[in-house]
């Protein structure tokens, strides 16, 4: 992904609240039309490039939800432990956004992917749907070994 200046970072990022990150994926860059029309699917059959920033920060993200799984499914997770969970996933998010480049298409493809982690890790910090945002967390994650190469990649078991 690239950012005229790391000032905008945090810009970037607020506007991907606001707007949800397929809009950001329209921006400047797109000729497609909205955002909307925008559907993850794979490379001409094959999946998308990804580079050391966006492996990093997607399995760091896999191993913060890995190691919060078995007690958010006994329903033995306080909403503290929640905060905190989505907390650390934001912030592979904005590792990610300010250091992943990718090409424009799979650029594209991977805002798709992350607005479901955001989203998902926003839930995660409401009152209520706090165990359904951390499933939308790891649909997202299969959603991105499925159509992102990266080796050795396995999605959760939930």
């Amino acid at each position: 992904m690239i950012f005229p200046t790391k000032s905008l970072i945090p810009a970037v990022v607020a506007l991907g609240f606001v707007m949800g990150l397929p809009a950001l994926a329209a921006g400047p860059h797109a000729h497609d039309g909205p955002a909307a029309t925008i559907q993850l699917q794979l490379n001409h059959g094959k999946k998308w490039p990804t580079d050391d920033a966006l492996r990093r920060g997607m399995g760091e993200i896999r191993v913060a939800m890995a190691q919060s799984l078995t007690p958010i499914h006994d329903n033995a997770f306080t909403p503290a432990q929640y905060e905190a969970l989505a907390t650390r996933v934001q912030a592979q998010i904005d590792y990610v956004v300010g250091n992943c480049k990718l090409p424009e298409q799979a650029d594209q493809q991977l805002h798709l992917v992350l607005e479901q982690i955001i989203d998902g890790a926003a839930d995660m910090k409401t009152g209520a749907g706090r165990n359904q945002g951390a499933m939308k967390v790891v649909r997202a994650l299969a959603q991105y070994g499925k159509y992102f190469d990266h080796a050795g990649w396995q999605p959760l078991e939930h």
